[in-house]
Parts: structure tokens; C-alpha cells; sequence
């Protein structure tokens, strides 16, 4: 399989199976274009983007690196983390020009075993742009080779996976790794531990010369009282949590046994740090690292890690030309804790619950509760933040101008929701009207010349029958019951006019779909001077050359940590029922399907009106937090909740980058 450039394919025929691989080749060439702001130039250079050659796809740099060699002398191998290309650059023009024809269509093994063609383009320069160096997060330390391999051995020799389940102390079975819990059980759902049931027998003694070697050594302050084992396979991991502040003294520490790991460390505006912990290290984490910074391990076999040999533990930088792919193993965690007896006084009182005044709201068991959960945690929060919510949302999702586009001229629609009405000017043969329960939200659509006003969505004053179509965008899992959810509904399908069809989006529990992460998980920002990922929001999938759908973008805010949310992995939601609600970790995977998904404020708020400042510790310009309620839907939830209103039929259903969608048409 070789490339041709324009002029020899005009004197020469091509194959089918050259035409096949040419037509690939030029939409490799378009998606970079397109999805990574990367030009591809029509004549030869030193330097060459190798499209499915890259971590993101399994490949590893010593994979490539032979394979790229076999053509010449390669100066550089840039291999951008989570992506799924690469760029070389070689001595000298003409080594680049034989790779071009030699590798073109090539086939690599990547490492789980499965086949991936490369597709080969030039280009001006292979760079990247670095980030800032970064530090560990204040108050975290990793001590490598705390222990012995003998000591090692012996260790995980101890634990005894199959006693009997009757033991108080034996695992349970979670879905992303098996734990064993000792001096006191650490309950997910809360993350936290029931300080007056004591499990019996304590710490196992094979820990105590190591405890007391750390305390005499200064890594640890106080001697643990409770123990947490996880056994995690390849592919397992926990999702990012804050210990409780008020269960557990300042430090937490963890030995890593068996097998390194990639921990994901994350602060609350956002900024992510991937750390190293190499096998037989221990993790300690103390003040801001345990206070603030949240912590997880990502559910993959690979992780991102620097190719040098003298780099063990610590930061994985950004050093495109020093990364490459390490295959997990089995490895198992020993995490001591020291219970906390007296209320915690750190210096985050915002985030801690013994400090804090406000408890998270209660899951609602009645109308009145949901509607009060709704006026404080949708209604109050959107007139709060409108200002800021408009600036971010301003591009029109695709087929939802798809869907406005295609309606008659002179079609009356009502979009019932319709924020600072980025819909109501796409089409300007329908007659469109707009109502939010935001008066804010409706003062912008007027300034913007649009017809809107406020209502309730479950109140809309219009004749029924009177419109051709409607349109809800992300408005119906703002409410909090399942019968408001249909009211709501309800409501739409009365303003239809019979025959006339209604579209609804609302966010998806399932983040992750057909093996492709929506822009929400994607855009989570690691570092402040980074250039934007090449748009940080719209990410090449594993394939670069297969079929990408045109999906729209959804805006959220900075992440801000979950403080008792359940740390049971998988996408199991918890039943909140009679429980808090959880603070959703944003730009991670949901965990629950009722959760406050937090807004961090940009700019000065209005005088004169309270605000929760939560920004970096010592910050001149804290960033007021606020807390909208969410149900997110599983997958058949919205179809299911259409199919209880009379007189509907669904017309379509889909997935569109993190929602559930639904065509519905008025009988």
C-alpha cells in the first residue's frame, strides 16, 4: 500500500483497494483538520502527523518508534497524552517522504493486540504546545521504596481473599475493585465510617512495625486506627472523592502494592495534576491535598507515563516527547486513616462538613419539597448566574437547528425553556416564542430582540393546541420527581397542535457511550497555560478515520469536590431516597442520578447580595459556588416517561453527546 500525490494519479489508475485507502487517508487529513485545528500541507516536510499512531489509541512509543525508524533517522516523537495521533519529525526531508510511501496503510499491533492502520500526512512543524510546569498539590508527598520486596510480598501474602463472607472483615464485591475494611467498615455511600461500631480485632498485626517505622520517621503523625484493602484489576478504578474532613485526622496514607498507578488529583478550579505511585511507595497526603484537592484512579488498562527510565514517581508532565503507555497490573492498596473524634477545624471551611452551615438538601419525598428543592436549587441559582450562563452558551446545537430548519414557513413554535434564546433566531421563517422561569434568562432574549416571557413550565399561559412544534432543551431534568417530570411533559404536548411534534434533550447519565466520551467528560481543563487541547471540546475518537457524528457542545462550569457522594464505581446510581444529595464532581461521571451539579460564578457578583466565595485558598478573587439540582437519565428513561403521556407517539430517539433525545409527535 503506498500514497500518490494528484499528479500520478492523473496518468495512472487507481485499484479499489487504492481508492478505498486514498479516501481514508484524505479523512484522516479532514478530521485532524476539522477536530484538532491541525493543517496538513501537499508537499514534502521532515516533519509527519501520523494519524492512529498515538497514546490515545493504545499505541505506545515503543511500538512506534521501530516502526518509524525502519525509514530513517527520527530527530523527534511527539506523542500528546490521550490522543490519537502523533508527530515525527526526521533528519532529513527525503527519510520523511520514504515513511510517507512506506507507512501509509501500514498495520500496527497496538497494545491489546488488535490491528490499527496509520495514515501518514505532512505538516509544516510537529509541535506541541507545553504546559506550565506544574507542582504537587500542596501537602502531598510520595515516598518511593518505603518498603522492602520481600516486605512486599509478605504483605499481600496476608490478605486472604477467600475466607468466609461471614467474617465482618471480608471484602465486598464492588464493581471496580475488591476491598477489605479493618479497625472500622468505610461506608461509600457516605464516605465515611460509623464511629461507635468498631470492627472487632482491629488492625491486622503484620502492620504494626511498619506504622510505627513511618511515625518515627515523621510521615505519619498519628497511628491508624482503620484500614481499607482494594484489590484492583487492570481497568479498575475509584472515581475522584474528598475523605470526609469531620471522619478522619489530617492524614491519609497509602502503600501501593503489586503494581504502579496514574492518581488523578484535582483542584476545585479545575486544574488536574495525574501523579505516579510506583509500586511499593507511599502516598501521603496532608492539608490541602487532603482538604481540597480531590483524588480517583481513571477505569483503564493503560496509563500515561514518562518514557525515561529515571523518572519513577511524581507529576507525569507534559513533555510530549517523554510519554508513553505502561500496562497496568494487578495491584493492591493498603490506606490508613486515623478516625476523627472531635469536629474537624481545617482551614477549608467552605468544604468541610464540620464548618460548613448549610447540609446539602434532602432528596424530595413530596410535591412541596421538590417544587421548594426547585425554587432553591434551579429557580433562585439561574437568576443568580444568568449573566455568566448566557456568555457561555451561544453556539446552537446541530440537530436541534437540524430538527428548527426542517419545520414548515410560518410554523409557530414555542421553545419552553428557552434560556437567553440561542434557538429563537435560527430559523427565521417560523414564528417563534420563547418563556423561562429566569427573568434575567427572558430579559437578555429582549434585549436580543427575541419574543419571550417568564412562566413555569408546568404553567405555560398559551392556547392549547396553538403550536406547530415545541422544543425543551435541557430544561425537564430540572425537576425534581418523576411526576413533575411528566407534568412537564404533559404540558408540552397539550401546547400541540395534533400532528405537531415536540424535541426533548436532557442530560445523560451515561457519559460514556459506544466507547466515546461525551465533550462534558473531555473538558476538563488541566492546566492554566495550556493551549486549548486544539479545541478542548471536540476530541478525536479512538479511530480518527471512522464516521464521527456532528454532535453539540454543552458548557458547564469548573469542577468543585463532592464531599459525601458514593464512591462505588461503575455507573450504578444510588437511591437518594431519604438521603442528601450529592455535590457532582464536575467533568467526571455520574454516580447518582439525582446530584447538585456546581456553578462557580466568573466576574463580580451584584452588590449587596450573599454569596459562598470558594475559590483558591488565599485567592484576592474568589469565585462565588452555586448548586443546581440535576436528575440525569439513564438510557431508556426518557422514552419510557414519553410513552405514559396520551395521544404521543415517538417519532425518533437518540444519543447526542451526553443527552438523551427525543422526536415526539402530537396524535
Amino acid at each position: 500500500m503506498f500514497a500518490m500525490d494528484s499528479s500520478h494519479q492523473s496518468n495512472y489508475k487507481l485499484s479499489k483497494t487504492e481508492k478505498k485507502f486514498l479516501r481514508k487517508q484524505i479523512k484522516a487529513r479532514h478530521t485532524l483538520l476539522r477536530h484538532e485545528g491541525i493543517e496538513t500541507v501537499s508537499y514534502a516536510t521532515q516533519s509527519l502527523v501520523v494519524a492512529n499512531g498515538g497514546l490515545g489509541n493504545g499505541v505506545s512509543r515503543n511500538q512506534l518508534l521501530p516502526v518509524l525508524e525502519k525509514c530513517g533517522l527520527v530527530d523527534a516523537l511527539l506523542m500528546p497524552p490521550n490522543k490519537p495521533y502523533s508527530f515525527a519529525r526526521y533528519k532529513t526531508t527525503e527519510e520523511s517522504k520514504r515513511a510517507y510511501v512506506t507507512l501509509n496503510g501500514k498495520e500496527v499491533v497496538d497494545d491489546l493486540g488488535q490491528k490499527i492502520i496509520l495514515y501518514l500526512n505532512f505538516v509544516e512543524k510537529a509541535q506541541w504546545k507545553k504546559l506550565r510546569p506544574q507542582a504537587l498539590p500542596p501537602g502531598l508527598m510520595v515516598v518511593e521504596e518505603i518498603i522492602s520486596s520481600e516486605e512486599e510480598k509478605m504483605l499481600l501474602e496476608s490478605v486472604d481473599w477467600t475466607e468466609d463472607t461471614d467474617n465482618q472483615n471480608s471484602q465486598k464485591s464492588l464493581k471496580h475493585r475488591r476491598v477489605k475494611h479493618f479497625g472500622y467498615e468505610f461506608h461509600y455511600e457516605n464516605n465515611n465510617v460509623d464511629k461507635d461500631k468498631p470492627l472487632p480485632g482491629g488492625l491486622p498485626d503484620i502492620c504494626d512495625s511498619f506504622l510505627e517505622k513511618w511515625l518515627r520517621e515523621g510521615y505519619i503523625k498519628h497511628k491508624p486506627d482503620q484500614m481499607t484493602i482494594n484489590q484492583y484489576e487492570p481497568g479498575q478504578g475509584i472515581p475522584a472523592h474528598i475523605d470526609t474532613h469531620s471522619a478522619f485526622e489530617d492524614e491519609i496514607v497509602s502503600l501501593s502494592l503489586g503494581s504502579e498507578i496514574v492518581m488523578d488529583f484535582k483542584h476545585p478550579d479545575g486544574t488536574a495534576v495525574p501523579v505516579m505511585l510506583p509500586r511499593r511507595s507511599l502516598l501521603v497526603m496532608t492539608g490541602e491535598s487532603r482538604y481540597l484537592w480531590t483524588h480517583g484512579i481513571t477505569c483503564r488498562k493503560f496509563d500515561t507515563v514518562q518514557a525515561s527510565e529515571n523518572h519513577k514517581s511524581g507529576i507525569i508532565t507534559s513533555d510530549v516527547g517523554d510519554l508513553t503507555l505502561s500496562k497496568r497490573g494487578l495491584r493492591t492498596s493498603f490506606t490508613f486513616r486515623k478516625v476523627r473524634q472531635t469536629p474537624c477545624n481545617c482551614s477549608y471551611p467552605l468544604v468541610c462538613d464540620s464548618q460548613r452551615k448549610e447540609t446539602p438538601p434532602s432528596f424530595p419525598e413530596s410535591d412541596k419539597e421538590a417544587s421548594r428543592l426547585e425554587q432553591e436549587y434551579v429557580h433562585q441559582v439561574y437568576e443568580e448566574i444568568a449573566g455568566h450562563f448566557s456568555s457561555t452558551r451561544h453556539t446552537p446545537w446541530p440537530h436541534i437547528v437540524e430538527f428548527l430548519k426542517a419545520l414548515p414557513s410560518g410554523s409557530i413554535v414555542a421553545d419552553i425553556g428557552c434560556g437567553n434564546g440561542k434557538y429563537l433566531g435560527v430559523n427565521k421563517e417560523l414564528y417563534m416564542v420563547g418563556c423561562d422561569r429566569s427573568q434575567n434568562l427572558v430579559d437578555i432574549c429582549r434585549e436580543r430582540q427575541f419574543q419571550a416571557f417568564v412562566c413555569d413550565a408546568l404553567a405555560v399561559p398559551v392556547r392549547s393546541g396553538s403550536c406547530d412544534a415545541c422544543i425543551s432543551i435541557a430544561v425537564i431534568h430540572h425537576f425534581a420527581t418523576a411526576e413533575r417530570r411528566v407534568a412537564a411533559l404533559q404540558e408540552i404536548v397539550r401546547l400541540l397542535r395534533p400532528g405537531g411534534k415536540a424535541l426533548i434533550y436532557v442530560w445523560a447519565m451515561e457519559q460514556e457511550y459506544n466507547k466515546q466520551k461525551s465533550k462534558y467528560l473531555k473538558g476538563n481543563r488541566n492546566s492554566q497555560g495550556k493551549k486549548e487541547e486544539m479545541n478542548s471540546d471536540t476530541s478525536v475518537q479512538r479511530s480518527l478515520v471512522e464516521q464521527m457524528p456532528d454532535m453539540g457542545s454543552r458548557d458547564s462550569a469548573s469542577s468543585v469536590p463532592r464531599i459525601n457522594d458514593s464512591q462505588e464505581g461503575g455507573c450504578n446510581s444510588r437511591q437518594v431516597s431519604n438521603s442528601k444529595l450529592p455535590i457532582h464532581v464536575n467533568r467526571t461521571s455520574f454516580y447518582s442520578q439525582d446530584v447538585l451539579v456546581p456553578w462557580h460564578l466568573k466576574g463580580n457578583p451584584d452588590k449587596g447580595k450573599p454569596v459562598e466565595p470558594f475559590g483558591p485558598i488565599g485567592s484576592q478573587d474568589p469565585s462565588p459556588v452555586f448548586h443546581r439540582y440535576y436528575h440525569v437519565f439513564r438510557e431508556g428513561e426518557l422514552e419510557a416517561l414519553c410513552r405514559t403521556v396520551s395521544d404521543v407517539r415517538i417519532l425518533q430517539s437518540y444519543y447526542d453527546q451526553g443527552n438523551w433525545c427525543v422526536i415526539l409527535q402530537k396524535a
